[in-house]
């Protein structure tokens, strides 16, 4: 430590030593040789600098502009630093006044200082000016400016300023490419950066590559991701955790746990990012056994609150909520994320009282909401009936906490309205919305309107739909069913044709479930299943022993037109029930069954679960789109509010 000491009291003393003899104008050369106290001066301002005493370093540089004495590019950045530290910014412009007065004029180096000072002040502004009157600019005053557009969103003008950049002859370097590519939202302009990069030799380099990947991804071309990941081989963490993530986060989970493997094989080492990928995998695929083999990996960074984050929302959307309950216990830090992924945890799980009371607990922390704790809160109030509760979360949402409603909040209070059948107010709600309704608000409309049996207004509902997403086969599919129910056959046929025509068919249920660590899927009519035969059978003797209980078959989920036999085996071989018997057949006593699925669950399959769950003392929790229903007991957590 002596040793490093010394060595830094030299090297500050030998800079000294260059800045003292180092002359940049007349006047300041001038003033360093006729006056001994201008040596003493300037020394000062170096230490001061040095030792990051900005009051007095200002006061020292005040002095020597007077004096018309500077000092080097080092001792300035130096400050500038200093100022960057405390947030200074005063001081910071002072620094840029000083180092241009008395006809002084700052090395490169030095502006490019400045304008970084600028950028990381959010002061892009000034930045920019500053950088227009540079007389020579490098290629580090070109990508500090391209990477300060880029963090703004100014995505045209970091585009623009390359361009430039070329025209000046300054080539850029891979950290020019690195921030420019943040800037890329479009898949032309990525294909023009591409091609850039490799007559300039550089798509071979691990942070270029590595953002490559990041913005194939973004824009869901991850053939293309692949194939940059595939053209060389890596010897870097970074490109490894940027195919993984991209992959987890377009929902190709499977092929990001296949790369993770190949990493592992390979011999690389997780980090932090390896496992927030491979365990947003694990909860988009709903591998809660998978997503407990990576928790162990986890505990050797248990401080991370990243890697938390993401290993509670995992244990929430795999329906295990006393595992994620116990990791939210143990955090030693929470954010707003955590408390966020928990509210909104426990409320798809059909646990909304206990979400609110979380939202309690959050506000006590002193942990400010966002708007997607917001969401969860309206969500829960959503799924439960409790319509004046949520009108209160929305209409106070702006007062208290700043937030404005987006579309999503209005979604959740007109679902909330049209489960309670308050369908005026949902309409009005709709009509006072801030920008246009989506799809999405107009189903949750029509959704309202088939449990309430308003036929007019779901046609009305249905026509928005179908104006905005004109091949939706579910729109389609429940208008057909509200006309049928209704007797208006001539209505169905037009609907049917109309679907015929366009090509249009109902998208397939398809439900899975993970048995010794592998994924079983199962569609309605596929007979693909090695054990399809015994399933079947043992469906059939199921549904007859539960009859023999009370249960009734209710068509009023398949396709009206379908004749009755017809009807009943459609309804039959639903995909979950399916899943439900290979579970029974599959998994012990002591294990949940565990089951994802594409479609929302119907009303006759939620019924087969509940009374199943019952029959056979057996925990089944289904996860669809929407949400997750627990049952045991012959109850769901939903309460059958769903």
């Amino acid at each position: 430590m002596k040793a490093i000491l010394a060595n830094v009291k030299y090297l500050r003393t030998s800079l000294s030593s260059l800045s003292r003899s180092y002359s940049p104008t007349p006047l300041a050369s001038h003033a360093g040789a006729g006056n001994p106290s201008s040596s003493a001066l300037h020394d000062e301002f170096v230490n001061l600098c040095y030792q990051r005493d900005l009051p007095n370093a200002m006061k020292a540089m005040a002095a020597m502009e007077r004096h018309g004495i500077f000092a080097d590019s080092i001792t300035y950045s130096e400050l500038i630093k200093c100022c960057l530290a405390r947030n200074a910014v005063k001081q910071g412009m002072l620094v840029h006044k000083h180092v241009f007065s008395n006809g002084y004029q700052p090395k490169t180096f030095l502006v490019n200082t400045l304008i970084n000072m600028y950028v990381k002040f959010n002061l892009l502004e000034q930045a920019q000016a500053l950088f227009d009157q540079m007389p020579e600019r490098n290629v580090v005053s070109w990508t500090t400016m391209i990477s300060a557009y880029a963090n703004a969103k100014l995505s045209k003008k970091a585009l623009e300023s390359l361009v430039l950049m070329l025209r000046e002859g300054a080539l850029p370097n891979m950290y020019t490419f690195s921030s420019v590519l943040r800037a890329c939202d479009g898949l032309v302009n990525l294909r023009q950066l591409h091609c850039c990069m490799i007559k300039l030799g550089l798509e071979s380099d691990v942070f270029v590559r590595s953002a490559l990947i990041d913005v194939y991804s973004k824009l869901d071309k991850l053939k293309d991701a692949v194939c940059v990941f595939n053209e060389m081989e890596t010897g870097d963490l970074v490109v490894w955790n940027s195919i993984i993530g991209g992959l987890a986060q377009n929902s190709e989970g499977d092929e990001a746990l296949n790369q993770f493997k190949r990493m592992k094989r390979a011999g690389f080492a997780t980090d932090q990012a390896t496992l927030t990928s491979v365990l947003r995998a694990c909860t988009g695929l709903a591998l809660l056994e998978l997503g407990r083999q990576v928790h162990v990996h986890v505990l050797k960074f248990d401080v991370d609150l990243i890697l938390n984050n993401a290993l509670l929302d995992m244990y929430c959307k795999c329906g295990n909520l006393d595992d994620a309950k116990s990791v939210f216990n143990r955090m030693v830090v929470r954010d707003v994320i955590s408390w966020s992924t928990m509210i909104a945890g426990l409320a798809q799980n059909g646990y909304s009282l206990e979400a609110l009371k979380f939202f309690d607990l959050m506000k006590a922390s002193g942990t400010k909401p966002n708007n997607i704790t917001i969401l969860g809160v309206l969500f829960a109030c959503s799924h439960a009936g409790l319509v004046d509760d949520g009108w209160y979360y929305f209409q106070s949402m702006k007062r208290h906490y700043g937030i404005d409603p987006e579309r999503e909040h209005y979604g959740c209070i007109i679902d909330l309205l049209g489960r309670a059948g308050k369908l005026d107010e949902a309409v009005k709600l709709i009509q006072e919305m801030k920008g246009e309704p989506d799809a999405t608000t107009w189903r949750t409309l029509l959704g309202a309107c088939r449990v309430h049996r308003n036929v007019d207004l779901a046609i009305y509902a249905a026509e928005q739909v179908l104006k905005l997403d004109p091949e939706d086969a579910g729109t389609y599919v429940l208008l057909s069913n509200i006309f049928a129910n209704s007797q208006r056959w001539e209505d169905v046929s037009k609907v049917r044709r109309a679907m015929k025509d366009k090509g249009i068919a109902k998208e397939p249920g398809c439900s899975w479930i993970e048995v010794n660590k592998q994924i079983h899927a199962f569609v309605l009519g596929d007979t693909s299943h090695p054990k399809s035969n015994e399933i079947n059978r043992r469906l059939n003797q199921l549904i007859h022993k539960l009859m023999g209980i009370g249960y009734v078959p209710d068509t009023n989920y398949v396709l009206q037109d379908l004749e009755g036999e017809q009807r009943d085996d459609s309804l039959r071989y639903h995909s979950e029930k399916l899943a439900i018997v290979f579970g029974l057949m599959s998994l012990p006593m002591e294990s949940a069954i565990r089951i994802r699925k594409n479609l929302r669950i119907c009303g006759d399959c939620h019924t087969f679960a509940k009374l199943v769950a019952k029959m056979e003392n057996r925990l089944i929790v289904i996860r669809d789109p929407i949400r997750y229903h627990h049952f045991q007991n012959g109850v769901c957590s939903c309460g059958d509010y769903w």
